[in-house]
């Protein structure tokens, strides 16, 4: 008969002191500083992609579903009357007025990661997957912003006091034609440049963190064209001006290029149709898709960012910092599976999510830019407006 060893806990074997490699100062969560290798390419991926976020004006929401925005009109001057007493203007100057901008439903990105995949591969695979993960993050994020700006460029303003009255929103033509390829015209957009500068300056917006945002191809001809006429000095400026990110500028606004803007009810490019742009082979099936329905009746949404019909004229944007807000209740972040569920899958979730909403603030600080003979026609002026 087999005799059993007994061992006791002086003979036991000894535990292996580990190193682990992914927990910060030997203690705590093993993945911990994996965690953050992974934060740190989803954000490298999400600020890459977004141009929007430092734009216009941003806040972080907390203890609440929104958070209001206070809209201050214009205040007069008035001689004083010797021995009057001092209580303020007499006409009640200056009206104010709230915009009140919600946080929409969590926006998330994920991917599953196979472990045995993971560890059959040649490459490295976390990293660029977070990466891509925030790109689609900033993607949403943009596209948001972008068509809260078209928005408030159709709308009057908050403050409505009898004789205090506040100038709206500002849409300019690009263009004299009924074709849509009028929006590719540089001459025509240096035009509209001007014109929306002295909008802007009519209505007492300031000059300063005045920007323009166009599609790439829309930015190449500009470019070109003001190249060539002295708008541009190509000996100071050099290839810098070629990166679409608000190097160069015509009439104190600075010039960005995204695929995210509303342009022609699509994303960034619109090819066909009287748009005189011929569309290059193997686009790919993310190039140029439809705007999504984005009223506030869409699952997820508490704001309203319109539908594609809404944006099948608009070509372009120009605003100053005050013109759209965004709220965020959580900033982009990343999250991994560990311990007992990658045991049980065999593998991880890598998850990238934030929470925000957008709407716009001072619609005078807001344009436009549209082809056509008539402008877009406002949208979601009551919330949680559908139309």
């Amino acid at each position: 008969m087999a005799q059993q060893t007994q061992y006791t806990t002086a003979q036991a074997p000894l535990k292996a002191q580990l190193t682990r490699q992914g927990q910060l100062n030997s203690a705590g969560d093993a993945r911990a500083l994996y965690l953050k290798l992974f934060s740190g390419e989803m954000f490298k991926g999400f600020q890459h992609e977004s141009i929007a976020r430092d734009l216009v004006m941003k806040r972080t929401l907390k203890n609440g579903k929104s958070l209001q925005f206070i809209y201050t009109g214009r205040t007069t001057a008035e001689f004083h009357t010797p021995g009057n007493s001092i209580l303020g203007n007499s006409d009640g100057a200056p009206p104010v007025a709230e915009k009140t901008i919600t946080c929409d439903d969590l926006l998330i990105s994920s991917a599953f990661v196979y472990e045995l995949d993971e560890t059959l591969a040649h490459f490295e695979l976390r990293g660029e997957i977070s990466k891509k993960i925030g790109y689609a993050l900033a993607e949403k994020y943009d596209r948001l912003i972008f068509r809260a700006i078209a928005k408030g460029a159709r709308q009057a303003s908050p403050v409505s006091k009898t004789n205090f009255v506040e100038p709206g929103g500002t849409q300019i033509r690009v263009g004299s034609t009924t074709n849509d390829s009028d929006a590719f015209n540089a001459g025509n957009l240096v035009n509209a440049f001007y014109d929306a500068a002295a909008a802007l300056d009519e209505k007492g917006v300031s000059s300063g963190g005045r920007v323009a945002v166009l599609n790439p191809r829309q930015y190449y001809a500009l470019i070109q064209d003001i190249g060539s006429n002295g708008l541009i000095n190509r000996d100071v400026q050099g290839t810098a001006l070629q990166s679409g990110n608000g190097i160069i500028e015509i009439a104190g606004i600075k010039i960005y290029k995204s695929m995210n803007i509303p342009f022609l009810a699509k994303h960034g490019v619109a090819y066909g149709g009287t748009t005189g742009e011929t569309s290059p082979s193997n686009l790919g099936s993310h190039v140029g898709t439809a705007i999504a329905d984005g009223r506030a009746s869409v699952d997820g949404l508490n704001n309203n960012y319109g539908n594609a019909t809404d944006f099948n004229k608009s070509c372009g944007l120009i605003f100053q910092k005050e013109a759209a807000g965004v709220v965020e209740a959580i900033g982009p972040q990343v999250q991994v599976t560990s311990g007992d569920v990658s045991v049980v899958y065999q593998g991880d979730v890598i998850l990238g999510r934030l929470a925000m909403g957008a709407d716009f603030l001072n619609p005078a600080a807001a344009v436009e830019l549209y082809v056509g003979a008539s402008a877009p026609s406002a949208f979601g002026t009551t919330y949680p407006a559908n139309a």
